[in-house]
């Protein structure tokens, strides 16, 4: 897969997901995030975000992300933010490769 498979990848779950997502709780996160709500006072709604953050940003700082992205699509998050490959950015992509049994034939 490519750079343009994960941007479409990304851009159609995120029309998929809308404004809001229903997700299923456990119990064991049901009274976690009880007991969030009771220690912070902040709203539950806030506090899946804020743990979507919190999860996103070890992701991306532990390269657990960049692992997954290269496994499935063969780009890393960098590539991602730039919209281009590394290739892409250091012009390997623009020469053709070379043919190593012609390559010297007169």
């Amino acid at each position: 897969m490519t750079l343009e498979d994960l941007t479409t990848a990304v851009e159609g779950t995120y029309g998929e997901l809308g404004d809001s997502t229903d997700v299923e709780l456990d119990r064991e996160t049901r009274t976690e995030l009880a007991m969030l709500v009771a220690a912070t006072g902040a709203d539950a709604d806030e506090l899946v975000r804020r743990g979507i953050h919190a999860l996103f940003r070890t992701t991306v700082d532990t390269g657990d992300l960049d692992f997954q992205l290269r496994n499935e699509y063969d780009v890393s998050y960098d590539e991602y933010l730039m919209g281009m490959s590394v290739d892409e950015m250091t012009g390997d992509a623009q020469y053709p490769q070379q043919d190593d049994d012609r390559r010297y034939r007169m």
